[in-house]
């Protein structure tokens, strides 16, 4: 049996990742985004993109693939359009900003709509925080993002294409909003690696080995697979196009093609702010939303099947738990952690137990 997690507080564990980054020298306001991005999928139970990822954060600051101070700019490129020149800031960064430009563009510029394009940030993190973010301002925030190959495709040897994830945010009168956060994978590779921390298998079909044979080992795993096949490898390349290529900066086809340069780490991402005020009041809209999802809940049940939920309302549930029990770590992340934080002089998690 896996050993039971230990428990640490939301804020202990804000205070513990900001000191941390600051200690390897992060600038304070880029240490509060960065870690709010991981407390969020932490709180959500997206573990796999929580606190975890701060061991590998400090690893891509101490190589230079991610940027301490990245000199970011803006440029309008029309009245909806922005491009967002991410100077390899580390996502949670460069995905703040645009998240401000795209509220900015789309309602307090009244166009109604926003493009975001984001170039050259590192690794952004649990989209669905951006697209939430979004919601709660009463838009509608769809987020899209591409990078590295890590994945399969159908008939080819090695990582072909990114497992690229979407999100989508849609404000609901009264209620978290509506929210949908996905990879085009079958599993995340960060969430092998939780696996692996908990020592326990993998789901069967979910993942390959380095020489594309199935595997349920996550020690052994190297590439998850294409959500639905060529459905998900596709949506995946769908990205690619619209986030990289569309923008200038190319992931794959460089990579692919050998050049020295492609090798560093780095995502591309495409955030839609669309303010619903377009069609109507937005306070109507919000309440038919709610309205619509509480038809989906109460829905007749199959026998012997739990509550019914949208997207949206398991992550909403657990960050309730969460924040009143404290965020479960796994023994082997907690040691991690607080090998880092004694070679930074820093005092260990303070655990609940």
């Amino acid at each position: 049996m896996p050993p039971s997690p230990i428990r640490v507080a939301p804020e202990d564990l804000d205070r513990f990742a900001r000191a941390l980054l600051a200690a390897h020298a992060v600038p304070e306001a880029h240490a509060a985004r960065l870690s709010e991005a991981l407390l969020w999928a932490s709180l959500r139970g997206v573990d796999s993109h929580g606190i975890a990822r701060l061991p590998r954060y400090l690893e891509l600051f101490a190589s230079g693939e991610a940027n301490r101070e990245p000199q970011m700019s803006e440029r309008i490129l029309s009245p909806s359009v922005a491009l967002i020149e991410a100077d390899h800031a580390p996502g949670a960064v460069a995905m703040a900003r645009a998240v401000a430009v795209g509220a900015r563009i789309a309602r307090d510029q009244g166009q109604g709509i926003a493009w975001v394009q984001v170039k050259g940030m590192v690794h952004a993190g649990a989209i669905g925080a951006y697209a939430e973010a979004v919601a709660r301002q009463d838009l509608i925030g769809i987020v899209m993002l591409a990078g590295m190959p890590n994945m399969a495709w159908p008939g080819v040897r090695g990582a072909a294409v990114a497992t690229s994830p979407l999100a989508i945010g849609i404000p609901a009168a009264d209620a978290p909003p509506f929210l949908i956060d996905m990879a085009t994978a079958m599993i995340a590779l960060g969430q092998i690696r939780q696996y692996e921390l908990r020592g326990e298998p993998l789901p069967e079909g979910c993942a390959v080995t380095a020489e594309g044979e199935p595997t349920t080992d996550p020690a052994k795993a190297r590439m998850p697979l294409p959500l639905g096949g060529i459905k998900g490898a596709g949506l995946s390349l769908a990205f690619e196009l619209l986030t990289s290529v569309l923008a200038g900066s190319p992931i794959l086809a460089p990579l692919h093609g050998g050049a020295p340069e492609a090798k560093r780490h780095r995502q591309n991402a495409v955030l839609i702010v669309l303010d619903p005020a377009c069609f109507g009041p937005a306070e109507r809209f919000a309440a038919a939303v709610a309205e619509t999802l509480a038809a989906i809940r109460g829905l007749p049940r199959l026998s012997g099947s739990g509550v019914v939920t949208v997207p949206g309302d398991r992550g909403a549930a657990t960050a309730a738990e969460r924040r009143a029990a404290g965020i479960p770590l796994p023994p082997r992340l907690a040691t991690e952690l607080e090998d880092l934080a004694a070679k930074a002089g820093l005092p260990p998690l303070p655990h609940r137990g």
